[in-house]
């Protein structure tokens, strides 16, 4: 309470200007939620991440921004609604996080950054994907290619895969191909910008292209010994949790795509092993992207000859039960 109270002073403290240990605090707020918000529950930064918004939001209506300040307050307002945005579509409410993308992207506009401009793009794409509009999410990830086409940093890497799922659920597998060769051409030539240098959700890593490539092949329903490898090598990206790229998300992602390319492969057992830390997941970590791809796993275990499988009937009906309590998550 102390700090909080503390807080509210310095930012309410220069009635005439924003001053520079003003914007200081807020740097400071912004790298650590966008540090926190792949590692921890949405609850247990939701109430910060809203209240340093609406900071950020008074500063920008309050008219005490000098000109050379404005630009960086854009920017903060663009990364905090992003992250705002993405709260609310981990929450399943894609209709809010549409809303929220937006005002994100007027924050861009108004910093003139075609970095997190062609971001909220992705995040559009983000959205429809999970809410089963892959024309939608293909639609998206384009435009926002288009926008990154001459971006150095990895956002322009993360439409490409956007682009690749899409494709994937649409079943236009040469697109998914041309879409992640063009990323990895493309990652040989990256310049990390300062969306890389924020980290979290604004920068695509190497494990982070791996598990979309991954998971557009197993949405197409592949398997094989290589694809099967490539999975593997998708969850180990993500097994240890204090490496700077680390995401609980997509490490659930990447174990349920594993889970499909061994199911497609007829391996039923290694199937169950690589989903179950997901299930044991704890509700609060329980979003909306991981209970859609576990989700599919069940789908896929409705088909094949291993489906009438104790194993597969036991499985169905516990990830069936996956999603029915999720407590923990904000109210919306």
């Amino acid at each position: 309470m102390a700090v909080r109270r503390a807080k509210d002073f310095l930012l309410g403290a220069d009635r005439e200007r924003v001053g520079e240990d003003t914007l200081g605090l807020l740097d400071d707020e912004v790298q650590r939620l966008v540090a926190a918000y792949p590692r921890e529950p949405l609850s247990a930064i939701w109430d910060d991440l809203l209240e340093t918004q609406e900071q950020v939001f008074r500063l920008l209506e309050g008219g005490r921004v000098r000109p050379s300040q404005l630009r960086d307050l854009n920017v903060k307002g663009a990364v905090l609604s992003f992250m705002v945005a993405k709260g609310f579509n981990d929450m399943e409410v894609p209709h809010q996080a549409l809303t929220m993308t937006r005002v994100a992207a007027a924050c861009a506009r108004d910093a003139e950054h075609a970095g997190l401009i062609a971001a909220t793009e992705g995040l559009k794409s983000l959205i429809a994907y999970w809410a089963d509009k892959p024309t939608d999410a293909y639609h998206y990830a384009s435009q926002g290619a288009a926008v990154a086409e001459h971006q150095r940093g990895t956002v322009a890497l993360w439409l490409l895969g956007l682009q690749a799922r899409a494709a994937a659920v649409l079943g236009d597998e040469e697109t998914v191909r041309t879409a992640n060769q063009q990323a990895a051409d493309r990652r040989e030539r990256v310049v990390p910008d300062d969306l890389d240098a924020l980290g979290g959700l604004f920068t695509y890593s190497p494990e982070k292209q791996l598990y979309y490539a991954v998971e557009a092949e197993a949405v197409l329903g592949h398997s094989g010994a290589q694809l099967a490898q490539q999975a593997e090598q998708a969850v180990q990206g993500f097994s240890d949790p204090t490496a700077p790229n680390w995401a609980f998300g997509d490490l659930a992602g990447s174990q349920c795509d594993l889970a499909l390319v061994r199911l497609y492969g007829g391996d039923l057992d290694g199937a169950a092993a690589a989903i179950r830390p997901v299930l044991d997941l704890p509700a609060s970590h329980r979003n909306n992207g991981i209970v859609m791809s576990a989700m599919r796993v069940r789908q896929a275990l409705t088909s094949g000859p291993a489906r009438e499988a104790v194993v597969a009937r036991d499985l169905r009906a516990e990830i069936e039960a996956f999603p029915a309590s999720r407590p923990a998550l904000p109210h919306r």
